[in-house]
């Protein structure tokens, strides 16, 4: 006897914890107005001030547009419904523009710490009263931004705005420290240093999306899932015998899904389809797992394995 279960409850609408919604969106769509006048602002000053600090986090800001961008964009198509060809729907243009950000953000940062260091071995005076200036302007704006896609992090595509944005925040203070120490001291060189502790941030922080939105692309477990435990809650179904060929992957931020062969023993359509139910409500319930594809199989008959997966549970006999 064969039974196969599919459910997609959430595939196609936007609701808490799986993505944005209209709100989000047009708070994205601010924040790439509201960068384009830091940067312009960034630049007149870092040349007028002769300041590395200044222009590296207005090229730093610079390569944050294209970002901004994607993601708006992103945002705005995960909200379409599935069609005939992107039966899914656009949940992954978020985790694509996340990977993209994260690669333009890298090259970016290696180019920044490449001139600062180049600025480093001939400092040069700088205007630390328009630096100071800039930077309270550019906290102001970096940390709006910072405190209006808060809520929405959990979503991978928010949080490399989310995180890009704090750091822009945390290197606005240092340059605002930075300033202040020159003024006192003299010590001209620190506005490289800054430079280089900028581009080493966004190294770092481009590094961890690049890692999480590439291993949700090559169809990764969920970090917080681990395949065995999910595998013997479900063999743990009564009348289930064995569980195998089992992958679980995700769809979009907060949109796990799973397909799997349960062997079960000859049993009324009817109670198979109520053991379904039980494994789809389990899985949701603990697991957060709410796509699933569960294929039922005769229990008896030889066991066949997919490209990868773990050895078949199978209850013990006793």
């Amino acid at each position: 006897m064969y039974a196969h279960g599919h459910e997609h409850p959430s595939i196609g609408h936007s609701h808490e914890g799986h993505g944005l919604g209209p709100a989000s969106t047009a708070i994205l769509g601010g924040a790439v107005a509201a960068t384009i006048l830091l940067v312009a602002i960034e630049f007149v000053a870092g040349y007028a001030g002769n300041s590395m600090a200044l222009v590296s986090d207005g090229i730093h800001n610079l390569t944050d547009i294209p970002g901004l961008a994607i993601s708006w964009l992103a945002a705005r198509w995960a909200l379409r419904p599935p069609t005939h060809e992107k039966t899914f729907g656009y949940h992954r243009a978020g985790i694509l523009a996340a990977f993209a950000n994260a690669m333009v953000l890298g090259l970016a940062a290696l180019a920044l710490i490449s001139e600062s260091f180049l600025h480093l071995r001939h400092p040069e005076p700088v205007k630390t009263g328009l630096m100071m200036w800039v930077a309270v302007g550019a906290l102001a704006i970096n940390g709006g931004i910072v405190i209006a896609v808060h809520y929405g992090r959990r979503d991978l595509n928010v949080r490399t705005v989310w995180l890009h944005n704090l750091g822009d925040a945390l290197a606005d203070v240092a340059i605002f420290t930075g300033a202040l120490a020159i003024r006192f001291t003299g010590a001209f060189w620190v506005d490289s240093a800054l430079g280089i502790g900028i581009g080493l941030l966004v190294l770092w922080s481009s590094g961890g999306i690049l890692r999480e939105s590439g291993h949700i692309l090559l169809e990764g477990l969920p970090r917080n899932l681990r395949l065995q435990e999910v595998a013997e809650a479900i063999l743990k179904t009564p009348p289930v015998r064995e569980v195998h060929d089992i992958h679980i992957w995700t769809l979009g931020t907060g949109l796990h899904s799973l397909s799997c062969h349960v062997r079960i023993p000859d049993m009324h359509m009817e109670d198979s389809e109520k053991l379904l139910a039980t494994i789809r409500s389990l899985l949701e319930r603990d697991f957060q797992i709410t796509h699933t594809t569960i294929q039922f199989e005769r229990a008896g008959l030889p066991a066949q394995s997919g490209p990868y997966m773990p050895t078949p549970l199978r209850r013990s006999v006793s």
